[in-house]
């Protein structure tokens, strides 16, 4: 595993943030969708994951934290990166933060093919809740909730 830095994302990683972004999802979101959360959104959280070499962000992750959850709205890896820890170091830091906020439970939608993520989420204790007819454009998305215990404080 590479020694991570996680950090809060800055409107200067977004050229990198976004060639994960392409690489990762069939329906990215746009550049001026990560703008707009990093300049306006008072509720969202967004880190990113760096190499600590030359700067390069390997990987992202975002949320929103209010009334009591969180909302974790995207995590990626650079492809190159997958299966190496940083997923996990992402979704970790996330859910730190939003318990710090004030959480009491985390949740997220993804699709039903990513066995990938969900396998992360199953990891960490998500569990499907339910499903969101047309979430994506081709696809249905899975409901998977995390319940924070008393013994994270």
């Amino acid at each position: 595993m590479l020694p991570l830095e996680i950090r809060k994302m800055t409107k200067d990683d977004i050229d990198q943030v976004m060639e994960i972004e392409h690489s990762s999802f069939p329906y990215p979101w746009s550049r001026a969708s990560f703008e707009k959360e990093l300049r306006d959104n008072g509720y969202a959280c967004y880190l990113v994951a760096g190499t600590g070499k030359n700067g390069q962000v390997i990987g992202y992750a975002g949320s929103w934290v209010l009334f009591g959850e969180a909302h974790i709205t995207t995590l990626a890896v650079h492809p190159d990166y997958r299966r190496a820890g940083t997923g996990s170091a992402l979704l970790t830091s996330l859910m730190e933060a939003a318990y710090k906020l004030g959480a009491c439970q985390v949740f997220l939608e993804v699709r039903d093919s990513n066995g990938a993520a969900r396998t992360l989420y199953e990891k960490y204790g998500f569990k499907i809740k339910g499903i969101r007819k047309k979430y994506y454009l081709d696809e249905d998305a899975l409901i998977m909730t995390r319940d924070f215990s008393p013994a994270e404080s």
